[in-house]
């Protein structure tokens, strides 16, 4: 037998959820909360309208889930989930795109685009139940899910701060370990996330993965030479060389046919 409708896709006897709402705005506050008295395993025990208060908040209330929006007075969202002592599940909320992978990095489980209707939130809380169950998705899946459209910008952290960093300006990226390396026009950045996730969210028109470790803009791209009779060596226009495998260099190929 199928879930009710107003569950979130829970079964009946899952365990309840604690969730706080971290949101400035009135209208979008009463709207998470109206969302949110329709789903049987879910409370809400708290509400707050600051960033310094929602880390207050938090930490003492500790509850499962938190609503965060990413633009608060005094503290930024992406701020407060740095600050906080207690871990729980964060889904973001915003009207602005450009902090999205800011948000993976630091470990959110989804990201709401405002303006958002209760269908898209159902959507995200049979992820949280997920989560919560033990069977997260893989960040590339909670990407693709939570937008539709690909990223214009990053963020990066570096000792100064953060970092935009134009899409279009991206030479190209290679995997180092846990993080991505960002060769950009601007710099190298490095940033901790998977190439897979990064690769989810850019359009895969301009960018491809030519190597599990190297993704290229193709827009950078000066020339491309045999390596050996399966390979191609892709050169960019700052002088980079990397050999892309042979899957890549198959669909590298194809663009020229």
């Amino acid at each position: 037998m199928s879930a009710a409708p107003h569950d979130g896709g829970a079964p009946q006897r899952a365990r309840r959820v604690r969730a706080v709402i971290v949101e400035d705005e009135p209208i979008a506050r009463d709207n998470l909360r109206e969302y949110a008295a329709g789903v049987a395993w879910l409370d809400l025990v708290g509400e707050a309208a600051h960033g310094a208060e929602a880390i207050r908040l938090i930490d003492s209330l500790k509850p499962d889930l938190v609503f965060l929006d990413v633009q608060l007075p005094e503290i930024s969202g992406l701020e407060v989930a740095r600050r906080i002592r207690h871990a729980p599940q964060i889904v973001f909320t915003t009207a602005f795109d450009r902090y999205a992978l800011a948000a993976f990095e630091i470990g959110a489980l989804d990201y709401l685009l405002k303006p958002f209707g209760r269908e898209r939130f159902r959507a995200m809380l049979a992820r949280v139940r997920r989560r919560l169950d033990g069977a997260a998705e893989p960040a590339p899946e909670r990407a693709r899910a939570a937008f539709g459209t690909p990223l214009r910008r990053l963020f990066a952290r570096t000792r100064a701060g953060i970092v935009p960093i134009a899409v279009e300006g991206i030479l190209h990226v290679r995997a180092r370990g846990d993080f991505i390396e960002v060769h950009s026009a601007a710099g190298v950045y490095l940033m901790h996330m998977s190439l897979g996730e990064l690769a989810a969210r850019l359009d895969p028109e301009q960018f491809r993965q030519v190597h599990r470790s190297a993704l290229v803009n193709l827009e950078a791209v000066e020339r491309m030479r045999p390596f050996d009779q399966r390979r191609l060596t892709i050169r960019l226009k700052n002088g980079t060389e990397i050999v892309a495998s042979r899957t890549a260099s198959e669909g590298l190929r194809r663009l020229v046919r």
